[in-house]
């Protein structure tokens, strides 16, 4: 065995506390983990009763809510447009055509049809659904800053109390981002509270045979013995004296981070919470062979494992379309929401949402399902985009609608309501920072705790936003 002559605690700057420590060659870094808790006393899966969850799913772009789940069927036609409502298994109540199967999901959903906020621009607007607060600057960009309010996500991180060795925050399987764009979109991450709050990224192609994320894996050449091994060389480094580390900057924050590494690596050995190869062909056709049907199927093993909250981000191939990507339909509308963006969704939302119930999952999981805001009621009107044709529908955030199941949500029901020709809210206007608010709630997390915002250097409320009454 080749001789290591250990540096002492005089001489020992990051880079060499790093590698000999064997932690830089796993990848995990702070922005990937968040902060994950000390212990694991709570992991265990036969717990008597189950922590709350929530599963927040993020339909980038902007549905349009007046063709999907607030149809307006006696509106004139520049309004109401090209599809029909069908009735579902909740009699009243009618949704579009093209969600057959969440039509027979609808005794177990709410449709929050009172969505509303003031933002037009996708960038702050996204930021606005991510984190609960009104965007702070001009409605000029698409891109994150470091200035950025704290995700919902990142807000768990550090306010959760399930206390488990998996982070308390992920999202999959990527921060949404416009192509052509060197930055993610705004308010996915902690922002001004601190990168090392950042959500656990599970980033990747879940539908690839090979799918495996990153970091949780030793390289090649360092197994458990070497890694063990490594481990108790920086313990004896811990027991260094605290005065001569004082000098290393940010000694504490690099601990947490080591043990938030090594806690993760070992989860991974002992449960398969990021992999979908122990779940049956069965199953996994019953979510569907694309991106976002197998990222709800991780999404609902990650429930099982313990984490609290878990971001699905909708991605799909339609993001190299420069008009009209993803969900922002300003042209095409009811071609590219009936051929490509309907069947995806209403297959897999509807066999996540039944998945769950069948497990005993749902009551326990909240799901909620919204875009940064809905499109105009009259087809082809321009309102922000100028490349909005008259075969699409342009941003309106003025009212929208979010899917709401289980964690105390009675199903069968619509909240509020809007006018008729489904423009604005008419009846219980539900804000971003109200349903960031209720998520908390659910999630055993008073969001009238406060954070500390690093950039103007003032302690924030959680949420300024009220839990929304009388769901249950």
């Amino acid at each position: 065995m080749r001789n290591c002559q250990v540096p002492t605690a005089g001489t020992i700057n990051r880079r060499q506390f790093l590698h000999s420590s064997g932690l830089t060659s796993i990848g995990l870094t702070a922005a990937q983990l968040g902060r994950l808790r000390d212990t694991a006393a709570t992991e265990s899966g036969s717990r008597s009763h189950r922590a709350n969850s929530c599963v927040f799913i993020f339909l980038f772009g902007g549905p349009s809510h007046i063709d999907l789940w607030d149809m307006k069927p006696s509106a004139p036609r520049e309004i109401r447009a090209e599809f029909q409502p069908v009735a579902t298994n909740v009699p009243g109540i009618n949704i579009c055509e093209h969600l057959p199967q969440i039509a027979q999901q609808m005794d177990k959903l709410c449709l929050l049809r009172s969505m509303t906020h003031r933002m037009p621009v996708h960038g702050p607007a996204c930021s606005e659904i991510y984190t609960g607060r009104p965007y702070f600057g001009p409605p000029v960009t698409d891109q994150a800053t470091k200035e950025d309010w704290p995700s919902l996500s990142s807000l768990v991180n550090q306010f959760g109390n399930r206390g488990g060795r998996l982070p308390e925050a992920a999202v999959l399987p990527w921060y949404t981002q416009f192509v052509g764009q060197d930055r993610r979109i705004a308010g996915q991450t902690g922002g001004r509270m601190g990168d090392h709050f950042d959500p656990f990224l599970v980033e990747g192609d879940p539908t690839h045979a090979d799918f495996d994320v990153q970091g949780l894996r030793l390289p090649n050449n360092v197994d458990a013995q070497r890694f063990n091994t490594r481990r108790e060389f920086r313990r004896k480094l811990e027991t260094q004296s605290a005065e001569k580390l004082q000098h290393l900057n940010n000694v504490r924050l690099m601990e947490e981070r080591y043990a938030a590494a090594e806690r993760l690596i070992d989860a991974s050995r002992d449960q398969s919470a990021f992999s979908l190869q122990h779940e049956s062909p069965v199953t996994r056709e019953r979510y569907g062979p694309t991106k976002f049907g197998q990222s709800l199927l991780l999404a609902r093993r990650l429930v099982e494992a313990g984490i609290s909250m878990i971001t699905v981000n909708w991605d799909d191939q339609s993001k190299v379309n420069k008009v009209s990507p993803h969900w922002d339909t300003h042209d095409e509308n009811f071609s590219r929401l009936s051929g490509d963006l309907c069947p995806v969704f209403d297959h897999a939302f509807a066999a996540f949402i039944a998945d769950l119930e069948e497990r005993g999952l749902l009551d326990s999981t909240m799901v909620v399902a919204v875009g940064e805001f809905g499109r105009t009621p009259k087809i082809g009107r321009i309102t922000q985009n100028g490349m909005t044709k008259p075969t699409g529908r342009d941003h309106w955030p003025h009212a929208f609608t979010a899917l709401l199941a289980g964690g105390g949500v009675a199903g069968g029901q619509v909240y509020g309501a809007t006018t008729s020709t489904g423009g604005y809210v008419d009846e219980k206007p539900v804000t971003p920072a109200d349903l960031t608010a209720t998520i908390l709630t659910h999630l055993g997390v008073d969001p009238r705790q406060q954070w500390f915002d690093r950039f103007q250097r003032v302690r924030r409320r959680l949420s300024e936003g009220t839990p929304v009454p009388d769901l249950g």
